[in-house]
């Protein structure tokens, strides 16, 4: 008896980073504003309460709250954990303690880095402060961290605050990004390799007898698993289309040009690719085409039209 060895399942590194532009209302921008400027602001609620960071609702009665006061930049720890290992993009790079620290003069508690040397450092009810940053812009980082405060002043009073600065900060950019190993699974394992090879391979589920392409490994009708590999294309019919007008940034593609949903030959569900060797107002739902391949290239470049008649919409209305 002879064993037919499975493939390595791939896993490749991925990040996935969106940096997002926003606008500040009143209440933010005099937050990060003071922030800047060494000053901690909070905003009273209905019922009197001071919440760091403020907001612009009152989250009892939904109600718009603009009264800002300053609290203090000294306060105590309510709860924490150690964090042995931190990681890009955090505030410190040695192990330091998350904790969230209610600020004097403030009834909610505002999450942040603990440097400190251990976790046997730190405590619940200890005293600390925040440790500025040496350069400030006017972001939740102008707060470098927070440091253990052996002082035994007494807790500030809260004190009215116009929320004016000069030159205040009215937006940010947020910088989300995500790092992970990313494993496709078997099924897109076949379909990758495949592609290495410039063939585009599914998978037809055994009770519906569609084929899937790309290959989920289980069929999303039926649920049944797809062990059936099925060599589809290389040509295929336009279902639907949309022109791109707007330039993505580190794409070298000049626009406008076309992105599909293409149909492939022996495929009962489209996949997308971007259409290329026409003009872009000539691209039309029916149109045949086939791959372009790049020089080492793991999938299609583009596709391009066949020359082939348009295929009849029958054909192909019930993967629009």
């Amino acid at each position: 008896m002879t064993s037919t060895a499975q493939p390595e399942v791939l896993r490749a590194p991925l990040v996935v980073e969106f940096p997002f532009t926003r606008s500040l209302g009143p209440v933010q921008s005099a937050f990060l504003s003071g922030l800047r400027d060494r000053v901690v602001l909070g905003v009273k609620t209905t019922d009197g309460k001071v919440m760091v960071p403020p907001v612009e609702y009152d989250p009892v009665t939904a109600d718009e709250i603009r009264d800002l006061v300053e609290v203090g930049a000294t306060g105590t720890v309510t709860t924490w954990a150690w964090n042995p290992e931190p990681r890009r993009g955090q505030p410190l790079d040695t192990p330091f303690a998350w904790v969230l620290v209610k600020l004097d003069g403030a009834d909610t508690a505002l999450l942040h880095a603990l440097d400190v040397t251990g976790p046997d450092a730190v405590h619940t009810g200890q005293r600390v402060r925040i440790r500025w940053a040496e350069e400030r812009e006017g972001a939740i980082t102008d707060i470098a961290c927070f440091e253990p405060y052996e002082g035994d002043d007494a807790p500030s009073q809260v004190a009215p605050h116009s929320g004016e600065f000069d030159e205040p900060v009215t937006g940010i950019v947020a910088e989300a990004r995500l790092d992970y190993t990313y494993s496709p699974g078997g099924a897109q394992t076949r379909y990758i390799n495949a592609l290495a090879e410039r063939r585009t391979v599914g998978e037809r589920c055994p009770s519906c007898h569609k084929v899937y392409i790309p290959p989920r490994g289980a069929c999303p009708t039926c649920g049944v698993a797809t062990t059936d590999q099925v060599e589809v294309g290389p040509g295929g019919t336009v279902t639907t289309y949309c022109i791109v007008n707007i330039k993505a940034k580190n794409l070298d593609i000049e626009v406008p040009y076309v992105y599909a949903h293409i149909a492939l030959d022996g495929a009962d569900l489209a996949l997308h690719g971007r259409i290329a060797g026409i003009p872009y107002d000539e691209v039309r739902m029916g149109l045949r085409v086939e791959p372009v391949w790049t020089e080492g290239g793991r999938y299609p470049d583009h596709y391009r039209p066949t020359g082939e008649p348009d295929a009849d919409y029958e054909t192909y209305r019930e993967m629009i």
